[in-house]
């Protein structure tokens, strides 16, 4: 029988009385609690005592249009006659008939319905819902606002859908229940669709039967007087009509307090926000152990909810790290976790990860007595989207381009391109904020932006759907064009050294923009552009292979670019190419195309930091006189520009290129003020190629003591250069420095740090993708394993390096490790063989004139044609190699061939001849006495005398 009558009539059967209209069931006069979907079953059947009601029919009346299968059905009938009872009592209540569906058999009593009074409604409130077995993450969160709730009355939880605002709730009022005596009342207006039914659906969750048209007077007076606490839940789509009344029940009834779950604040008096925010998840950074994994809620939460439904579930060290990853790209979102935790039983931890990133996550089911709104991600978003009014829907359609942060003037930008002025926009994106569809990301600089990834997802498909998304494309590509051109602008030259950056976090930004520039439904011609403008960008921030991507694009797809862009693009491509590939001819080509753009254009800034670029090249191919005329012509333009930072970074590079042509005390005088750090100073080009100048003059002063004979001052300059190197956060430059403040602790036999420094070069260029200077490492470890005595596993590391530095053209370093190679060939009594790798080697400088090495080269030379009983010849080299060393002002090179002309000389008879020309050397050291060779040259005067 249907009760037509407007109040809510109880119905009795046996223990139990059903309130159909609150949606109450009591046994023995105690509230029971009951999920929703049984409840609306049991009120249906009771409703139609003593029928038989179709098992479609009851479907229909209690999912509506969802389309269920029967086992849901009978789940729920389970739980209901748990509910009512062991097994046997629950089945008497209600009874399956086969074939057809369920009957509701006990004898039924209605009772009157009553007018409303206070002292009744105190037990027809509305029961609590039970709260979690077990919340995560929360309990920090559930004190502060249990202690907001006791100083200031009401309380608002925002936060976005399904980051467990209401499970917080329910905790919260669980914990106030036995202050408030009970009288604790749930109210939740999720499913509520009519907004003048609000203060009807609060009286009937007090237990209130409303007689009157407008219940709100009978409302109010029956809650003047009482002390409880009322739960408003899912407040949202209803907050405009639900703000005011609720800022009336707070003010009016002063014992009453009042806890609201919503996505964006009620903004009346007397109301305090707490801002829920997502679970903490394991920070992105390699090396996490399962520990570190678990000591985060987000990933706790993950673990529980997989071991919920595998019982043997246990977390690997394997699979922890793809634990933290899909935890941070679910954004800490508790019902996102839960619903990808509930798809591991099918897919796998792994599987699971992969599938994140396709739209059908967003379509996971979760828990079936979970409401509809969280039964997946896009039914969660879509409550949200749906509430929103056109400007704010288009404007959050339109942040959905953005990856990562955002800055309110690239917001307002692509919201230009939807129509929306920048007033409207502005207050648009305050809006969405405030309702949890927009995050705050923290920036040091200036506040940022961002969406969620699952937002971003869903209203990405928004996007798409409108027709909107290439126009919002081209806006957002424009926006970051001009935004790094106003940069490079002002960072040109030696201006603004770093100037990119404080805006590294557009990275992803930059990337989208350049991607959709260059697809097919882009436009090249923005792409060749924001690559100019990006170029720099990327140099800064190291991302070199990117860097050669994107501008070997837009040279090759742009039908005309102006000489300012060539130039700007022709230079990028030669840095990248050149520490990503090595030192081919194209890499010249571009530094040459771009200095005569630069020379047109009369940029003297851009002309010196091309000269910088082209004497990088020149010394890595080994043309060092090549090297030096290029300082020499910096020297003119640094006249030109009349700056002392102009002059001294031209001193840098005469200095390298005098280290390397042999000329050690000028490379001395001209680095020595690189020790002297000036923070004021600007570098030339540590803001465009990665590659601090100051520092590749360090290496070249350290490397310059050690062979004009000050060993402790070379060790003291080495360490400071890798110190000052590591400050610089700069891969190219750190790399450098480690290159050439090895061979100072080789030189003076301190092989502990430079294995150290050896095995560090290796790992950080691998994690680099800078190849030519891990062939080089492996290279350093040959020399080490041989002074070591390992001779096979250095010949063996020595020739892997080599054949790898030959292929990129990266000849700086061949002659050194040839020299290295010849010395291990003829450990092993191949003299044939060590003596042509040597000849080959010193052939290789007479291309280009002297080289800082050549001394030891003659000396090694040497001692191979000793060991092959050609003693006159190796004299002859031995002259030669001391001759050159005095040249070069090199003492480290000429102690070590004194060294072995003395044992030539002590082998011939001539003792008196190789005291005379040790004794003198040695002399002249007043440091460095305990470094190898002055011990090795000490104990060889001792045997002389």
């Amino acid at each position: 029988m249907q009760d037509t009558n407007d109040q809510d009539s109880a119905i009795s059967f046996g223990a139990f009385r059903l309130f159909p209209r609150s949606r109450l069931l009591e046994r023995d006069g105690v509230p029971l609690h009951l999920g929703g979907r049984a409840l609306d079953i049991l009120i249906f059947l009771a409703e139609r005592a003593g029928e038989v009601v179709d098992k479609r029919e009851l479907v229909k009346r209690v999912w509506a249009d969802v389309n269920v299968d029967e086992g849901s059905l009978r789940f729920h009938i389970t739980s209901l006659r748990k509910a009512l009872g062991d097994a046997g009592e629950g089945s008497r209540y209600v009874v399956n008939v086969p074939g057809r569906g369920y009957c509701f058999t006990a004898p039924l009593l209605r009772a009157a319905p009553a007018e409303i009074r206070t002292g009744a409604a105190a037990s027809l409130l509305r029961s609590l819902p039970a709260p979690l077995a077990k919340m995560i993450g929360r309990d920090d969160a559930v004190e502060k606002i249990a202690n907001e709730l006791s100083l200031h009355r009401f309380v608002t939880i925002v936060g976005p859908g399904g980051i467990g605002k209401t499970s917080v709730a329910l905790a919260v009022a669980h914990g106030q229940h036995a202050g408030f005596e009970g009288q604790v009342c749930f109210v939740d207006f999720g499913a509520l669709t009519d907004p003048q039914l609000v203060p009807g659906t609060i009286a009937a969750a007090l237990g209130l039967t409303v007689s009157s048209g407008d219940p709100l007077p009978g409302l109010l007076q029956s809650l003047r007087s009482r002390r409880m606490l009322l739960v408003f839940d899912s407040c949202e789509h209803i907050i405009d009509e639900l703000a005011p009344l609720a800022e009336r029940i707070v003010r009016e009834a002063p014992e009453l307090h009042l806890l609201a779950t919503s996505r964006e604040s009620f903004r009346t008096e007397g109301e305090r926000v707490y801002r829920l925010f997502p679970l903490d998840c394991p920070p992105q950074r390699d090396g996490l152990s399962m520990a570190d994994v678990l000591a985060y809620p987000a990933s706790q939460l993950f673990v529980e909810r997989i071991a919920d439904s595998l019982s043997e579930f246990e977390l690997s060290e394997e699979d922890a790290p793809l634990v933290a990853d899909i935890c941070r790209r679910l954004d800490g979102i508790a019902l996102a976790i839960e619903l990808a935790a509930g798809r591991v039983n099918a897919y796998g931890i792994a599987g699971t990860a992969s599938l994140l990133d396709s739209r059908f996550s967003l379509l996971w089911r979760g828990r079936r007595t979970a409401i509809p709104r969280h039964q997946t991600l896009s039914a969660a978003l879509s409550w949200s989207y749906d509430l929103l009014p056109a400007a704010e829907s288009a404007t959050l359609r339109g942040l959905s381009v953005f990856v990562g942060p955002f800055t309110l003037e690239a917001a307002l930008a692509v919201a230009a391109s939807q129509g929306i002025d920048e007033a409207e926009a502005v207050e648009t994106i305050s809006n969405l904020l405030s309702k949890s569809l927009i995050a705050t990301s923290p920036a040091e600089r200036r506040l940022r932006y961002r969406l969620l990834d699952t937002t971003r997802a869903f209203v990405g498909d928004k996007l798409v759907e409108s027709g909107e998304s290439a126009r919002v494309a081209r806006a957002h590509a424009e926006y970051f064009r001009d935004f790094l051109h106003d940069i490079s602008v002002k960072s040109t030259g030696m201006q603004s050294a770093g100037g990119f950056l404080p805006y590294a976090d557009h990275l992803p930004n930059v990337r989208a923009a350049l991607t959709w520039s260059f697809s097919e439904s882009g436009d090249r011609t923005v792409g060749a552009d924001l690559a100019a403008s990006a170029a720099q960008f990327f140099l800064e921030l190291t991302l070199l292979t990117e860097c050669h991507s994107w501008t070997q694009q837009a040279l090759a797809s742009a039908e005309a670019l102006d000489s300012r862009k060539e130039m700007t693009l022709q230079a990028a491509l030669g840095v990248s190419v050149m520490f990503t590939q090595g030192n081919t001819e194209g890499v010249r080509s571009a530094f040459t195309r771009s200095l005569q753009l630069a020379e047109e254009l009369d940029d003297l800034h851009w002309q010196l930091w091309l000269l910088r670029g082209l004497h990088i090249y020149l010394t890595r191919v080994g043309d060092f006189h090549g090297a030096l005329g290029t300082g020499e012509q910096g020297q003119a333009v640094a006249r030109k520009l009349n700056d002392p930072t102009s002059t001294l970074n031209v001193e840098w590079m005469l200095g390298v290129a005098h280290h390397l042509i042999g000329n050690q005390d000028k490379a001395v005088q001209f680095c020595e003020s690189a020790m002297v750090d000036n923070p004021g100073s600007q570098r030339l080009n540590i803001g465009h190629l990665g590659y601090d100048d100051r520092i590749v003059a360090l290496v070249a002063l350290a490397r310059g003591l050690w062979l004009s004979g000050r060993p402790d001052r070379a060790i003291e300059a080495a360490r400071y250069t890798v110190k000052e190197a590591e400050q610089l956060e700069q891969p190219l430059t750190l790399g450098i420095s480690l290159i050439w403040t090895i061979y100072v602790f080789l030189w003076v036999g301190d092989w502990t740090s430079a294995e150290s420094l050896i095995e560090r070069l290796i790992d950080h260029a691998a994690r680099h993708f800078l190849g030519p200077y891990h062939a080089v490492g492996i290279g350093q470890k040959g020399e080490l394993l041989l002074r070591r005595g390992d001779i096979a596993g250095g010949i063996e590391h020595l020739r892997r390096s080599q054949a790898t530095l030959y292929a990129t053209r990266h000849r700086i370093m061949t002659t050194v490790f040839a020299t290295a190679l010849a010395e291990g060939l003829a450990a092993q009594n191949q003299v044939d063989e060590a003596l042509r790798t040597i000849d080959e080697a010193i052939a290789q400088i007479g291309d280009h004139g002297e080289s800082f090495d050549m001394p030891e080269m003659l000396r090694v030379k040497a001692d191979i044609l000793v060991q092959s009983a050609r003693a006159t010849e190796a004299e002859a080299c031995l002259q030669q190699s001391l001759a050159l060393s005095r040249r070069q002002c090199a003492r480290g090179w000429e102690l070590r061939g004194a060294m072995s002309l003395a044992r030539v000389w002590l082998q011939a008879g001539r003792k008196g001849d190789a005291q005379a020309l040790l004794a003198p050397l040695l002399a002249h050291y007043q440091e460095g006495l305990s470094s190898r060779d002055l011990v090795a040259a000490r104990a060889l005067l001792s045997a002389l005398n």
